[in-house]
């Protein structure tokens, strides 16, 4: 395997259990504060949105085709397609993209 995969996996991991493993540790009740309980909720999708997203331009081998395919994938998500479709269509326009490129 790729020792940067290792380490990418490890500090994703790592990210996301601490988060969600630091206020079981340190508040011993509910947590009431709608900012806080968000936040804690909602920063491990955005960690890995982080380290996705900009990976996404460089994978289909254009930049074009992976533009293409992450424009279709962002319209359909947002459309609340569920994952199948999303990544089955954003595959295939980017193939066919790549392929006219």
């Amino acid at each position: 395997m790729d020792k940067n995969f290792i380490i990418l996996l490890a500090a994703m991991a790592l990210t996301t259990y601490l988060v969600r493993m630091i206020p079981f540790a340190f508040f011993r009740s509910k947590i009431n504060s709608k900012f806080v309980r968000d936040f804690l909720y909602y920063v491990p999708y955005s960690v890995l949105g982080a380290m996705t997203v900009p990976y996404i331009f460089y994978a289909g081998g254009s930049v074009y085709a992976s533009v293409a395919g992450f424009l279709v994938a962002f319209v359909m998500a947002y459309c609340r397609f569920s994952l199948l479709p999303v990544a089955g269509a954003s595959c295939v326009v980017a193939y066919v993209v790549g392929l006219f490129v």
